[in-house]
């Protein structure tokens, strides 16, 4: 069977894009592949800095012959008096058969007219032909640009093309105005190792003749490489390193042929923090560092970086990278002296010349808004006076690190640097902790702050940035949240789970307003509605996401518009997590079974009741002398047996209590609702229909305090 090969040659392509691509087009050629009727045994998708390329294994020599059902005119409009109209005529014509063969069926719309046609293949090479340059403008990318004269847009300018099926070259142009690339069975092997050209005979040839011209088309290839010989780099200098995933995802695309290169800096820059160093080559020099030991953070006065050079020059390449990582540290060695040489809270005033948003000012402003948070934190916490000065302390130097010289030439070290500076000067470890953590999470990382200094603050600043950036009118919409709210949002969260933190959310989400309005003039009530709001989409999604609770059961514990059960969540997040959690669990082990028939019908009759969600106690709700049946004593008996249970359950938060309480009484409801002594609840005598009610609602009532039963759906 058919294999057909594209490569599109370019020139260096950015390791970003080179890796999207890659992805992307596994998925879009064989989607576009089925659209048009065509199998293939396999699509093996390649690339390198300098050709992306696909290579298509078992494709059949033309798309199989179909037929096609083709909807015409309204059969009204197709026929008058048993003939034929112009409709009729131009239908036909434009498909290609005789009159004859139009059919009038009925559809949900009226009869229509149709066409059943036998559709021959095309061959594939045609087809091929149409969608190579459908494939190549596909891609998407950060920063496309336009080379020549014309307006075809790609990540680098296309240089040469390579288009074969078996060993036939496919006729494919690329056209940019002028510019017009031709394809062929011309490739170009690697700069240095191989600089001539190279043919490539037939598809299948691919991987093999790239090779012998020292390209390695295969990105997963060369991944592995490069893990092997940094492995065996390190092991000769009796070291160890750390595979950072992201590193190796970019160096491999640098590359076409990759080799490892050993060099060395001298011993005295060892005296440089270790994160200092390891940010110099991991992120502006795209070296492995060399450790003591595995688990040791101790350095060894040498790196590892992946060349695309020739390997029997390594030691001329060792020579320029020592000089360039020379160079760094040096100034990272000055602008660490420099920052030493004062304590870490004399950058405060500096941070008043750094703008933190055009109209909420600067950065100074912005830490004492999160020092003032913070004690409101620190207070709903009721933490001692100890723990109030390092909250204090530390949401007040938490930014002082921005304005050092060394974080404003390595911004990836800001809160790193702030902790070491803080312990140099003079401040207690758990303050300077807590600069360092209050960033936590960062980004996709999901390491949370551990102190409790480092959770308060950064509690503090999210919450000022979130109410700050709403208060501004700037909410996030669609795909667009410029100033991260939704991840701000979401690490508020997380924190006060992970930490156990009983904040008040809505408490503090009005005492925070309060204070931005007054400065700013703002309208409070819609501030504050439209956070509340955000939180309760962030808390959701982080349930049913991260906690991977059913969304019936999200539903249930948050309510759908129900203010109470909105409140309740805003106040207590620990609760609202907790009660999801525990019905999660009952749903697995098949409790929630045993209570949802009778919880749920009470629930949902109780609705044509006037009994508010607030009461559990019968007592002066229900008349027990409007009792006709036994069913109804035993149901009010086993309410007022579920009070102590429930109001347990609420002090505790132990909702098994209230599960186990439940379930005893489910048979009574039962048979309250269907056994031999059942009644009709709603009665015509208007008294007994509401005592009745009244007694569903109260059940209802009970079951609330985990959650709305009427929202969770039996057979998920």
């Amino acid at each position: 069977m058919p294999e057909f090969l594209l490569e599109v040659g370019t020139e260096e392509l950015p390791a970003s894009f080179l890796g999207d691509a890659i992805v992307q087009w596994r998925s879009l050629i064989p989607q576009s592949l089925s659209t048009h009727s065509l199998t293939s045994d396999a699509v093996e998708v390649y690339g390198t800095p300098r050709r992306l390329a696909v290579l298509i294994k078992g494709l059949p020599s033309r798309q199989p012959d179909r037929e096609e059902e083709i909807k015409g005119p309204p059969a009204q409009a197709a026929f008058k008096d048993g003939k034929p109209t112009p409709a009729a005529l131009g239908f036909a014509k434009k498909q290609g058969v005789e009159i004859e063969a139009l059919q009038v069926r009925p559809t949900d719309k009226g009869d229509f007219v149709f066409v059943n046609k036998s559709i021959a293949g095309r061959p594939v090479a045609d087809l091929l032909t149409e969608l190579v340059p459908q494939w190549i403008y596909a891609l998407e990318g950060k920063r496309l640009m336009r080379w020549g004269d014309g307006d075809v847009r790609f990540s680098r300018p296309i240089r040469w093309l390579v288009a074969l099926l078996d060993a036939e070259v496919l006729p494919i142009e690329l056209v940019n105005a002028s510019k017009v690339v031709k394809s062929d069975r011309i490739s170009r092997g690697h700069r240095v190792l191989h600089p001539e050209t190279v043919t490539i005979s037939q598809a299948n040839d691919y991987v093999s003749t790239l090779r012998s011209a020292f390209v390695v088309v295969d990105a997963e290839e060369r991944t592995t490489t490069i893990q092997e010989q940094v492995k065996a780099s390190v092991q000769k200098l009796s070291g160890a390193t750390e595979i950072y995933p992201d590193l190796l995802a970019e160096v491999t695309n640098l590359v076409e042929y990759p080799s490892t290169v050993v060099g060395k800096f001298e011993d005295e820059f060892l005296n440089l923090p270790t994160e200092v160093i390891t940010t110099v080559m991991v992120s502006h020099q795209r070296y492995f560092p060399v450790f003591k030991t595995e688990n040791s953070k101790d350095l060894l006065p040498n790196f590892i970086t992946i060349s695309n050079g020739d390997p029997s020059k390594a030691d001329i390449i060792a020579v320029g990278n020592e000089r360039v990582i020379r160079a760094r540290l040096a100034d990272g060695q000055f602008f660490y002296k420099t920052d030493l040489a004062k304590p870490l809270e004399s950058f405060l005033p500096q941070l008043e010349t750094v703008t933190f948003q055009e109209d909420l000012g600067s950065l100074r402003l912005k830490v004492d808004r999160i020092v003032k948070i913070a004690g409101q934190i620190a207070n709903q916490l009721q933490l001692t006076e100890t723990q109030c000065q390092n909250v204090h302390k530390a949401a007040l130097l938490c930014k002082a690190d921005l304005v050092t010289q060394m974080v404003y030439e390595f911004p990836e070290l800001q809160g790193v640097m702030g902790e070491k500076y803080a312990l140099a000067s003079g401040e207690n470890s758990e303050v300077a902790r807590a600069i360092f953590e209050h960033y936590l999470p960062r980004g996709a990382d999901d390491i949370l702050p551990e102190t409790l200094t480092g959770q308060v603050v950064g509690l503090a600043d999210r919450l000022d940035t979130l109410v700050s950036i709403f208060g501004l009118g700037l909410i996030p919409s669609g795909s667009s949240d410029p100033f991260a709210l939704r991840r701000a949002a979401n690490a508020v969260v997380n924190i006060t789970w992970s930490a156990n933190l009983p904040i008040n959310l809505a408490e503090l989400l009005a005492q925070i307003t309060s204070d931005f309005v007054a400065t700013y003039n703002k309208d409070q009530a819609q501030l504050v509605t439209s956070l509340r709001e955000f939180f309760l989409q962030r808390i959701r999604t982080l349930l049913q996401e991260e906690k991977q609770i059913d969304y019936d059961l999200v539903n249930a514990v948050l309510g759908e518009n129900d203010p109470e059960y909105t409140e309740r969540a805003l106040k207590d997040l620990l609760d609202v997590r907790d009660r999801a959690l525990y019905l999660q669990q009952i749903r697995r082990d098949g409790t929630l079974d045993t209570i949802y028939e009778t919880v749920n019908r009470s629930t949902r009759l109780a609705a044509q009741g006037d009994l508010d969600n607030e009461q559990l106690e019968p007592t002066n709700l229900v008349r027990q002398e409007l009792f006709q049946k036994s069913s109804e004593a035993a149901f009010y008996n086993a309410i007022v047996e579920l009070v102590p249970q429930t109001q347990a359950a609420q002090r505790s938060r132990n909702y098994e209590l209230l599960i186990t309480a439940l379930s005893k009484i489910a048979p009574t409801v039962s048979t309250f609702f269907d056994g031999a002594d059942s009644v009709l609840v709603m009665d015509s005598d208007p008294e007994i229909k509401r005592n009745r009610l009244n007694l569903l609602g109260l059940l209802r009532n009970h079951a609330r305090v985990l959650a709305d039963f009427g929202a969770i759906v039996k057979n998920l």
